[in-house]
């Protein structure tokens, strides 16, 4: 395509949303007009579906339940006069509590005040509060540091805590979990508690939970005079929930402006309720994201912010994406294994890593440029009348040209800078995008089946490993042998690796070395 022809192009794919600042060039996507007209009932479909949701629909029908994350930025379009004033109360408290900490008023019982936050959760309460904290945050202007627990690794934990080395006294510790029985936020709380113990510190007089009422946490919380709880409602998913306390809280003790950033999340979900794909930035998202992979997730996703802050961001979309629309079945109950892989990085590191492969390898994916245009820092010039700003922004356009060049799909996102506000645009975008794209192919985007399945599977080995440590004995026995002793012997290949792990950790001990089905275990 000839240079004018490209710009004519563009200047016809440009979805531009200047109440949020914020654009969607689509031009680089190989789509024509007759696409357009051919999803049009779909899309329509999906706009009536997103209209029903934020109305308060029963959403998530495998669970009976609504989703309203959309209400955690306007509590006034919740569907009842209760949910509304709860949401009002939560961010009042919010507020309120973060106040206090930061005046002192709200102090540990050792210290002054509090000078670090660790924050434990997982999935989305992880994900979620760490993309934020990356992107806003300045460790020279930040009212608090925060640090984040979001696995079950012990090394991990010990990583962490050793940032905290004498300063347990001025931490405020938040745990999120709806349940409050999620193994990984439940061990990092469990772990943290025992070094508070050991330090001679009073955990539950330092401690904050975000979770559902009545849960398990809930309960510990209330009984051990947690400093203050806060909710999770069942209507917000976790990938979904960083305008609810678990992303609001750590990132108001930081420092940041949540109203800034629910501004930005609530001005671009009215942006996005226009029933226009083209005027509409994540409807027209989605529906990119249909024809690059023909509704099947034939083509992977490639995020690529060419921004420093924004590093964190493809992590946090892959679970917001993958969870959402990796599902075995459909509405209907019918076998579609669906999903779009999400990977990525930042430019122009990435120009360094895998683009090579973006320019002249398998045709697999399709790009999502995220363009910033203020560079921020200082204007230094590495060479005359260039700065470092102008070689990153040079870099994406010519990135950009290079895929083109070889008929590698993009489409590119553009806003003026990162800050709150922007961050909060860019989380409701995508959160919306994904609402209309798994309408568009008849998913229920709002359940994790597949995650539950992990879970249970998880306890199972678990169960499995404490029958192998009841019956290990002195004398020397071969996995296989052990299985069998513990009525499994199917179950070999699982015992075998149990027995590895818990040789590595004290739990057994290795009597004679060899191929696996000859290697003996013993107490």
């Amino acid at each position: 395509m000839k240079p004018l022809d490209l710009w004519n192009r563009y200047q016809q794919c440009l979805c531009a949303a200047p109440s949020i600042n914020l654009s969607l060039d689509v031009s680089r996507m190989a789509f024509d007009d007759a696409f357009l007209a051919k999803m049009a009932p779909r899309m329509a479909g999906a706009f009536a579906a997103m209209d029903e949701l934020e109305r308060g629909a029963i959403a998530n029908p495998d669970e009976k339940r609504m989703v309203g994350h959309y209400w955690l930025r306007a509590p006034q379009l919740a569907p009842t006069p209760e949910l509304s004033t709860a949401i009002v109360n939560a961010l009042s408290r919010v507020a309120k509590f973060v106040a206090g900490v930061h005046a002192g008023a709200v102090k540990p019982p050792t210290a002054a005040r509090y000078t670090h936050v660790l924050s434990i959760g997982i999935g989305g309460s992880g994900l979620g509060p760490m993309f934020v904290s990356d992107a806003l945050g300045n460790p020279a202007t930040d009212k608090l540091a925060v640090l984040f627990m979001d696995n079950t690794d012990p090394d991990g934990f010990a990583r962490v805590l050793s940032q905290l080395d004498g300063r347990l006294g001025h931490t405020l510790v938040i745990v999120i979990s709806k349940s409050g029985g999620t193994p990984e936020p439940r061990n990092a709380m469990l772990y943290v508690a025992n070094a508070f113990k050991k330090a001679g510190l009073d955990f539950a007089k330092q401690a904050v939970a975000i979770t559902g009422a009545g849960s398990n946490l809930d309960k510990q919380a209330a009984k051990e005079g947690w400093l203050a709880r806060f909710p999770m409602w069942d209507w917000v998913g976790g990938r979904t929930s960083e305008t609810s306390a678990v992303g609001l809280l750590p990132a108001a003790l930081q420092g940041f402006d949540i109203d800034a950033l629910l501004k930005g999340a609530a001005d671009c979900d009215a942006v996005t309720r226009v029933h226009d794909a083209m005027k509409n930035p994540a409807a027209l998202m989605a529906l990119m994201w249909y024809h690059a992979t023909d509704g099947r997730g034939s083509k992977d996703m490639v995020i690529l912010p060419y921004k420093d802050r924004l590093l964190l961001f493809s992590r946090y979309l892959q679970q917001l994406i993958m969870e959402s629309l990796g599902k075995r079945l459909d509405l209907k109950g019918e076998r579609v294994d669906q999903g779009i892989s999400v990977y990525g990085n930042k430019g122009s590191t990435d120009q360094h890593a895998y683009v090579q492969q973006l320019r002249d390898g398998v045709n697999n994916f399709f790009v999502i440029f995220i363009r910033v245009l203020e560079a921020g820092g200082e204007p230094v010039q590495v060479e005359p009348g260039v700065t470092a700003g102008d070689y990153l922004h040079g870099f994406m356009l010519g990135t950009r040209e290079a895929l083109a060049g070889n008929d590698r799909q993009s489409m590119t996102i553009t806003i003026p800078r990162v800050d709150a506000r922007s961050v909060g645009v860019l989380i409701a975008l995508f959160e919306r995008a994904v609402g209309f794209y798994a309408s568009l192919i008849g998913v229920n985007a709002y359940h994790q089946p597949g995650v539950e399945a992990g879970k249970k599977a998880a306890a199972g080995v678990l169960a499995l490993q404490a029958k192998i440590a009841a019956v290990l004995t002195a004398a020397p026995r071969t996995a296989g042998e052990i299985a069998a002793a513990i009525g499994q012997p199917d179950a070999v290949e699982t015992v075998y690796l149990l027995l590895e792990h818990l040789a590595a950790n004290g739990g057994a001990k290795i009597a004679q070395p060899g191929p696996p089905a000859q290697t003996t275990f013993t107490a």
